[in-house]
């Protein structure tokens, strides 16, 4: 059978001869751990002499190594085996020696007195015959256990109480500004790294509106560069239109110019007396008259010599065309 389900007092049970007596030891070793100013060796001595008589038949190291740890479960179950096994006689016999072990120096231990009043409660003993038992025993009433919750438990017990009283509450007062200072600074620190969170937002920001801003004018400015190129070109195609229409015009001129015959010269003696093509011999000798009265020097007698210059020689050219026309027609 496997012993790891086994604790180490229900080990000491199943080696033990007599499992009340081994119950009842680990009871009264419960009570020797708890007496004050007593060496370990006095304890186990102690021990020894109280059990004399016992049949438990192992060494008492392991009892005591478990009433040294303080395990209350094994110590429940000796005192549960005590009441199953045990007559309600035995049960006081037992709290009888506990108290007598409790008590050896004269002097009962605060554990020991709480101690006592669990045992009798374990072994349905009431308070009352347990307070009888030991008046009995040492002659003194069993009174109520300090209360180490108390300030007057301690000023009597330790001389040093005030102090360390001092002395935590200055410990306690400097953890709670350690702390307090701790909080401060993580919250100093999460601040700043929220301030560093909005500032590197609002410079992400302000990036992004730059770039937008960037981007826009860029875009406006490709807009009239655009524009300015669009205008220019039509500039340039309406000059080119315009060049092209003029270049044509004289083109057309110059084809004219090139396959118009030049007038002959009856053409143009028709024309200086204001006749045109095609004219009659007769039209000619009306016209001639006409122009002969018109333009004769001897009108413009009372005229400078620049004017009657200028009179003989229309009368001249108008003479020259009329005899030419009168010779051809």
């Amino acid at each position: 059978m496997s012993m790891a389900r086994f604790s180490p007092f229900e080990l000491v049970l199943l080696k033990s001869r007599s499992q009340v007596d081994t119950a009842t030891l680990l009871l009264l070793a419960w009570v020797l751990v708890h007496r004050q100013h007593v060496s370990e060796g006095q304890r186990r001595r102690r021990l020894a002499q109280v059990t004399a008589q016992f049949r438990h038949g192992h060494e008492l190291g392991p009892v005591m190594g478990i009433a040294h740890s303080q395990d209350l479960q094994a110590i429940q179950l000796a005192a549960e085996i005590l009441r199953k096994e045990c007559s309600q006689e035995r049960s006081l016999s037992i709290l009888h020696q506990s108290i007598a072990v409790a008590t050896d120096d004269g002097e009962l231990s605060l554990a020991n007195h709480y101690i006592l009043r669990f045992l009798a409660d374990l072994l349905n003993v009431s308070p009352t015959t347990l307070s009888t038992l030991f008046y009995e025993l040492t002659g003194r009433q069993m009174g109520s256990p300090e209360d180490p919750s108390r300030h007057t438990y301690w000023q009597q017990h330790n001389p040093d109480y005030f102090s360390q009283k001092a002395r935590d509450a200055a410990a306690e007062k400097q953890a709670r500004e350690a702390a307090e200072q701790q909080a401060h600074r993580q919250a100093q620190q999460r601040e700043q790294k929220k301030q560093r969170k909005q500032q590197e937002k609002q410079r992400q920001q302000e990036e992004a509106h730059a770039r937008q801003e960037h981007t826009r004018q860029e875009r406006d400015r490709q807009r009239k560069q655009d524009e300015q190129y669009r205008r220019e070109q039509a500039q340039r195609e309406k000059a080119r239109q315009e060049r092209t229409r003029h270049e044509g015009a004289r083109g057309e001129r110059r084809q004219w110019q090139r396959t118009a015959p030049p007038p002959d010269r009856t053409t143009r003696a028709l024309a200086v007396l204001g006749l045109p093509p095609g004219a009659s011999r007769g039209d000619v000798r009306l016209a001639y008259r006409r122009m002969a009265q018109l333009h004769h020097p001897d009108r413009f007698f009372t005229e400078s010599d620049h004017q009657v210059a200028l009179a003989s020689a229309r009368f001249q050219r108008i003479k020259n065309a009329y005899d030419y026309l009168m010779q051809t027609y």
